[in-house]
């Protein structure tokens, strides 16, 4: 641990970081399936499955910022590295196979809702410590996740 002039107890940011750090290694992974589902897609719906995965990746890039940086205001460091990420990440492996836009979609999603459902637990843990900056920068992650995950998920519901 850093020093740091912030309020909260030394015993808090300890768990805040390790919080955080967990989520920062779902939310990197997040990040490179999103990447993945980009880079390959392919189909008759390419280009705006192509261009919607590249938005949500523009944002998750940013959740990751967030995460990461609020780690380290705690005076902590923040491990996302490719190698722990790896180690550490909670979401399902992205299928390598995946090649039509309903693959990625199905895949896609699937990942945005385990990292939804574990930014909220998140959330509740973070309210648990009185951390409520960090809960309110999870809370942030959170929504813009769910608002991706109706995007991704619309490509699916058109079935119905």
């Amino acid at each position: 641990m850093f020093k740091t002039k912030n309020d909260l107890s030394e015993a808090t940011r300890v768990k805040a970081i390790e919080l955080l750090n967990a989520r920062l290694a779902d939310c990197k992974d997040l990040q490179t399936q999103t990447k993945q589902a980009h880079w390959n897609v392919k189909g008759p719906h390419f280009i705006g499955l192509h261009e919607l995965f590249d938005k949500i990746n523009e944002d998750v890039e940013d959740y990751v910022d967030e995460i990461a940086e609020r780690a380290v205001q705690l005076g902590g460091v923040a491990e996302g590295t490719a190698r722990v990420v790896a180690k550490r990440s909670s979401l399902p492996e992205y299928p390598l196979n995946a090649v039509d836009g309903r693959s990625h979609v199905e895949a896609l999603s699937t990942a945005l809702a385990a990292f939804g459902k574990s930014a909220r637990q998140a959330i509740d843990q973070a309210n648990e410590l009185h951390d409520l900056d960090t809960a309110d920068i999870l809370t942030d992650v959170s929504r813009g996740v769910d608002k991706w995950l109706w995007f991704v998920e619309a490509h699916l519901q058109a079935d119905r």
